[in-house]
């Protein structure tokens, strides 16, 4: 049984971005597409967004349309949230005091708000 633990969690981390700069290991826990693109700062600030950019993710628990709303910002500009349906778990994480990163990875000049940007949420380890 330990060995089996011992090999998923060195797996795991194997697995695990690291780099030069960071001291900590990060995992991708998961990457969605930004909702609410048309609603916010991303049209206007368009043309300086690029891929790999870090992103700011602010908890908002008194949000009135979703107790556990995820603010996605850029630069100090709300480009939008993470999307309802895969929210929870990042807000529990953050709800309880966990370091989430994120960054932006793919934009594509599409018809759907929704394709628009794509980002990537990890967790330190």
């Amino acid at each position: 049984m330990w060995r089996l633990l011992f090999a998923l969690l060195a797996a795991l981390l194997a697995g695990a971005p690291v780099h030069a700069q960071d001291t900590a290991a990060r995992m991708l826990v998961q990457s969605s597409p930004l909702a609410g693109f048309q609603f916010h700062a991303g049209k206007a600030l368009w043309d300086q967004l690029k891929v790999g950019a870090p992103l700011t993710l602010v908890r908002e628990p008194e949000n009135p349309h979703d107790r556990n709303a995820v603010r996605v910002d850029w630069q100090g500009h709300t480009l939008g949230y993470v999307p309802r349906r895969e929210n929870q778990a990042v807000a529990m994480h953050m709800d309880r005091g966990g370091r989430v990163e994120a960054r932006i990875s793919r934009l594509s000049l599409q018809r759907d708000p929704w394709q628009r940007i794509e980002f990537e949420i990890y967790v330190r380890l």
